[in-house]
């Protein structure tokens, strides 16, 4: 076992006010079978090339095995198979391939056909069975099962089933069910990392995400109820203040002291009113941070105009001074193919 880590890891591309990391920090098991989501655009591409160190970032990763990204660019597809394999993997015997490519449900044949002269799924167990058999290594494999016919989608993740060491990106749901023992999710405002498939991480993230809505519309309704208590009381305050400085006050030996007193009394209660809608909200500003929400689709149907061909009214048409149908009046529009039939003949328009 070793691990990866991350220790306030910083990363934005250059132009970019918004960090796509930011004195983010977390461990990663080598064991584990890692699933990696995130909604499109939040860095789950840009995590795998930082993890490759393809770009200059602020942190430490730190690594004691080697990051290896899978698919990888084969640069001379006219070599066989087996040639490739040995190249990744150059101290593995002939057995070692043989017993790989059949937990694949692959022919060994393959090995010794031309790189290019594989299907698309055949390439892909190549590749697959090269980075594995390499060892000590970390795999990032980036969605495996795109554009596969279902037998070799399954022989794929029966495949992943059987290994450990990895961080699997995939938009395939059913994929991370069945593959991964570890979710890693690139949230709004964080990273965090979940034992389990991704089943049991979005009943987690639902259970979450309900608990922080109602924890939401109740500090919503009491910072209402504050405000409001709040005004009333400075209100009160204010008038009690007003009240010792009339002229006509029908009190001789009024106390300006007591009322004074009183009047801070209240102001005082004002401001521990607005300490507490304070508190509220800033406790309210730490939910629904990772909620996303969708605005409701809007389907706006576009106007059907006309575009008519041909307007007929009261149409006669004769020959031979037969008559060959009455008047009528219709209309035939650009897009329409009307088939004209009489006895045993046919024509188009």
């Amino acid at each position: 076992m070793s691990l990866i880590s991350i220790n306030n890891l910083t990363f934005g591309y250059e132009g970019n006010i918004n960090k796509i990391f930011e004195n983010v920090s977390f461990n990663i098991d080598t064991n584990w079978k890692l699933g990696l989501i995130g909604r499109n655009g939040k860095g789950k591409t840009t995590f795998l090339k930082l993890l490759q160190d393809k770009y200059e970032y602020k942190g430490t990763i730190s690594k004691k095995v080697e990051v290896d990204y899978f698919p990888f660019e084969v640069k001379d597809k006219t070599k066989m198979a087996i040639e490739i394999v040995n190249q990744i993997a150059p101290n593995v015997e002939d057995w070692e391939i043989i017993k790989e490519l059949n937990l694949l449900n692959a022919d060994a044949e393959i090995l010794y056909r031309e790189f290019n002269t594989l299907s698309g799924g055949e390439q892909i167990k190549v590749l697959l069975i090269s980075l594995f058999l390499k060892g000590n290594n970390f795999l990032l494999i980036d969605e495996p099962t795109n554009h596969l016919d279902i037998e070799t989608r399954n022989n794929v993740v029966n495949y992943l089933e059987k290994k450990k060491g990895f961080i699997l990106v995939s938009h395939d749901r059913n994929l991370l069910d069945k593959v991964v023992d570890h979710i890693i999710s690139i949230n709004n405002t964080n990273i965090e990392i979940r034992q389990g498939n991704f089943e049991v991480w979005q009943e987690n993230k639902d259970r979450q995400d309900n608990f922080e809505m109602i924890q939401n519309e109740k500090l919503q309704k009491d910072i209402e109820r504050l405000e409001i208590a709040s005004k009333n009381t400075a209100n009160w305050s204010n008038a009690v203040e007003k009240s010792k400085y009339k002229a006509n006050n029908s009190e001789a030996n009024i106390d300006r002291g007591y009322v004074g007193h009183k009047s801070a009394k209240m102001m005082k209660k004002s401001k521990v009113i607005e300490q507490r809608i304070q508190k509220s909200i800033e406790e309210k500003s730490n939910l629904l941070k990772n909620v996303d929400k969708s605005e409701s689709l809007k389907i706006i149907p576009l106007e059907n105009k006309k575009n008519p061909l041909v307007y007929l009214k009261r149409l006669q048409i004769k020959y031979d001074n037969k008559t060959i149908f009455s008047p009528v009046s219709f209309e035939i529009e650009n897009q329409d193919r009307i088939a004209i039939i009489r006895k045993k003949w046919c024509r188009k328009i």
